[in-house]
């Protein structure tokens, strides 16, 4: 009896001592690495900014790519540091949730298609031709509407197959935000938001899922962030923007947009960069948002500000190899100021 009350007391010293090691790691762990997840746009900058971050001063920052409507509810849950939504969020919605939100860096989304014979870069589209095919109303490639706007191109007599995000997506919200505003049914019709009842398509996930889609089935059309484009070695199409003007994807044509927006006057950084005015603006631009919770741990929030006031600082040339343009020196230091005011403590 002795022997099995001996062997019982020493298996629970053993598991107790056992738990708190485990508790131990899991403590160091924590000190060392920053959590954060949301938006499939800002994935590439974020996963080249950490590699080099983590190299640079050991913390880790684990990203979990799941789109923008995720990264908003598990910063709203708290089981992340930091969350990212190419959507920014009304003032109005912050203030209610006790978040707070600031920009990282501009980029644009653009048209990838797969037609055979047709070069990247050479097929042309207009905001109506686009919400016309994602309202189902053209469904060939030689379509009259399509013809039209490329007189020197052969398109082939093939069916359009629509792709679009299946998840909740900022990218979604910054399309179709785009569409609304070119196209007056698809604004009656559909709307705008991470997540809309779309008329017709096939659902990837993730800007990952879309690229992948576009690219094994031939006459499918899709939109994604501009540096999914560039890693895949996709086709992406020129667009007609609100100038009337002819224009490829491009980091100068994503920081035109910017340049339209006053950035430090916004509240909570709320704007939207889609069809900007200017002869070389892209038109569907947009940025991401990084979401925090004020009333997270005062050293979770420090370590988050720390990584991405790094990335401002000395992360700039990395963004743009992959076409995300850096915020101007005055948005950046509006965002350090409006970290101490709106968290009662900077970094």
């Amino acid at each position: 009896m002795k022997k099995s009350l001996l062997f019982v007391s020493l298996a629970l010293s053993l598991a107790i001592a056992a738990s708190v090691l485990a508790l131990a790691v899991v403590s160091s762990a924590d000190e060392s690495t920053i959590t954060g997840a949301g938006s499939t746009w800002v994935y590439p900058l974020v996963a080249k900014w950490s590699a080099t971050y983590q190299t640079q001063t050991g913390i880790k920052v684990n990203y979990q790519s799941i789109g923008s409507g995720g990264g908003i509810a598990q910063i709203k849950a708290g089981t992340v540091a930091f969350g990212a939504s190419d959507m920014p969020l009304k003032p109005e919605d912050l203030k209610a949730a006790g978040l707070i939100q600031f920009p990282t860096a501009v980029a644009g989304a653009a048209m990838s298609y797969n037609l055979p014979g047709i070069e990247s870069g050479k097929l042309i589209l207009s905001g109506q031709v686009i919400a016309d095919i994602y309202l189902g109303k053209v469904k060939k490639w030689d379509d009259p509407a399509i013809t039209k706007l490329n007189p020197g191109l052969k398109l082939p007599d093939m069916d359009i197959t629509v792709v679009h995000r299946s998840d909740g997506s900022g990218t979604t919200f910054t399309f179709t935000n785009y569409l609304t505003k070119v196209s007056p049914e698809w604004k009656e019709k559909v709307g705008s938001n991470t997540s809309v009842a779309w008329p017709v398509g096939v659902g990837g996930k993730g800007s990952e899922g879309i690229a992948s889609y576009v690219q094994r089935i031939p006459g499918s059309i899709g939109y994604v962030e501009y540096a999914y484009i560039l890693e895949t070695h996709g086709s992406y199409a020129r667009m007609i923007n609100g100038a009337g003007k002819v224009v490829s994807p491009t980091l100068q044509g994503f920081q035109d947009a910017s340049a339209h927006v006053d950035w430090a006057k916004a509240q909570d950084f709320y704007v939207i960069l889609t069809d900007q005015p200017g002869a070389d603006t892209w038109p569907i631009s947009g940025c991401t948002w990084q979401i925090l919770r004020k009333n997270a741990p005062k050293e979770a929030n420090i370590a988050v500000m720390k990584f991405f006031d790094w990335g401002f600082e000395h992360g700039q040339q990395m963004a743009k190899s992959i076409s995300f343009g850096p915020l101007p020196p005055s948005t950046v230091k509006a965002i350090q100021s409006y970290w101490k005011t709106e968290l009662g403590y900077g970094i």
